[in-house]
């Protein structure tokens, strides 16, 4: 009896030892690896300072971004606003109007800064005065808000004020955790759950359309099936696969590879121009407002090709000969002349999109702030000329009068950010250490 007990926890203790190894090990080996996974892609970022190398000043350089913060957000012609104890938000000054575009913008250059209270105003606001809390389009922004009367202009979204939403409230959940009155994760996966439950009702869709993999204009009607280039940030989409965790992680991975070839085929092969808007294929998409052309829209292009480059890296070869092409048709312009608005093939358009009083080209400092950001991709030396150009700009009005502190001011601010080593992944600490 004594000895057939003995035998009998034998076996149990070898079976519990053999459930370790066929089973406990070798999660606890993939849990091991998931982290050394994520802790690997951190450790390949390197992000360049490109100023330093132009040879300024690491003082100058903070001094240089402090200041564009300051007339951004805080100075005389800012474009920041708070209202309350709580809340804020980011005009467009010359169209009188909060746009998910600038709101978005503005929380994820908050992060960027570890301007938590700035963060949290313009996330409440948007929550409160943009986003749909019910019906088909819940869970969404509308894209436009008269910010005095609260009105929305548009209940429509733009897609891109999303994908600027949710990566900046990932980055916020893994900066700042989620227990200082405001669940980031929460609020980024209300975005998404909401996505992945629109089929059409109401005629309203996913940001991304899931046939193409592609980011919609709008995820409303015909304006679901074409695209906006500017709208097209791969590496939004690695960070979504990375922290997101709402089960569609291949999908996002999917969308990122789709996202940079649709790129290859929406720049002129000679320019490296786009068109504002483009098919899915990506051919010029022509519209009532306007007919095809590389105008405001298309100045984000390079510098979100620019931000994929330095974060992830995973189609190195044709960004650099994109950056090569799109920074010499530039300089074939004039370093200090190009205009702001073309053709595909480089020359002037017959129609011009008015952004002032005046229907005019010029050398715009948005457009020269991001032009800059493709100097981080264009392994030519003399591409460091663009730097010491945005170096040398002004955020101020032009000599008729006409300024635009809200778009030209952000790309200004976004571009030193990314041309500093100051536009980085934010992974939560625990990655970090």
């Amino acid at each position: 009896m004594i000895n057939i007990k003995y035998r009998s926890k034998g076996l149990i203790r070898t079976q519990f030892i053999i459930m370790i190894v066929l089973f406990i090990i070798p999660l606890l080996m993939i849990s091991q690896n998931k982290k050394k996974t994520e802790k690997s892609e951190l450790k390949t970022t390197q992000y360049r300072n490109l100023f330093k190398e132009a040879g300024y000043s690491q003082k100058e350089i903070d001094e240089k971004l402090a200041k564009a913060y300051y007339d951004v957000f805080e100075g005389p012609n800012k474009v920041y606003f708070e209202e309350g104890d709580s809340l804020g938000y980011v005009s467009d000054i010359k169209n009188k109007d909060a746009r998910t575009e600038g709101m978005s913008y503005g929380m994820m250059i908050a992060v960027q800064f570890n301007k938590k209270e700035v963060f949290d105003r313009i996330g409440r606001w948007s929550v409160k005065y943009m986003q749909h809390q019910d019906g088909p389009r819940e869970g969404y922004f509308a894209w436009s808000v008269n910010p005095q009367t609260k009105k929305q202009n548009s209940p429509g979204s733009a897609s891109d004020g999303e994908l600027y939403y949710i990566t900046s409230l990932l980055f916020a959940s893994n900066k700042w955790g989620n227990n200082t009155r405001i669940h980031y994760y929460n609020e980024a996966r209300k975005i998404l759950d909401a996505m992945w439950k629109k089929d059409g009702t109401g005629n309203i869709y996913n940001v991304i359309n899931t046939e193409h993999k592609l980011i919609s204009f709008v995820p409303e009607g015909a304006g679901y099936n074409w695209t906006d280039p500017s709208y097209h940030v791969p590496a939004f989409y690695e960070i979504w696969a990375l922290y997101a965790k709402d089960g569609h992680e291949n999908f996002y991975k999917e969308c990122a590879t789709v996202s940079r070839n649709f790129l290859h085929k929406a720049c002129h092969p000679v320019t490296g121009l786009n068109s504002d808007y483009t098919e899915f294929n990506g051919d010029p998409h022509p519209t009532p407002w306007m007919p095809a052309g590389f105008r405001y829209d298309s100045w984000r292009v390079p510098m979100n090709i620019a931000m994929d480059y330095t974060w992830y890296g995973k189609d190195k070869k044709w960004q650099e000969e994109y950056a090569r092409k799109f920074q010499n048709f530039l300089r074939s312009k004039g370093l200090e002349t190009y205009e702001d608005q073309f053709n595909l093939d480089g020359s002037t358009p017959d129609f011009i999109l008015q952004a002032g009083p005046v229907k005019k080209l010029r050398h715009s400092i948005g457009l020269v702030a991001t032009a800059a950001t493709a100097s981080l991709v264009n392994p030519d030396k003399e591409s460091i000329d663009f730097v010491r150009a945005v170096w040398n700009a002004k955020l101020e009005p032009y000599e008729d009068g006409y300024f635009d502190p809200y778009y030209d001011g952000l790309m200004y601010l976004f571009s030193l950010m990314h041309l500093s080593g100051n536009y980085q992944i934010i992974a939560p600490e625990i990655i970090k250490k």
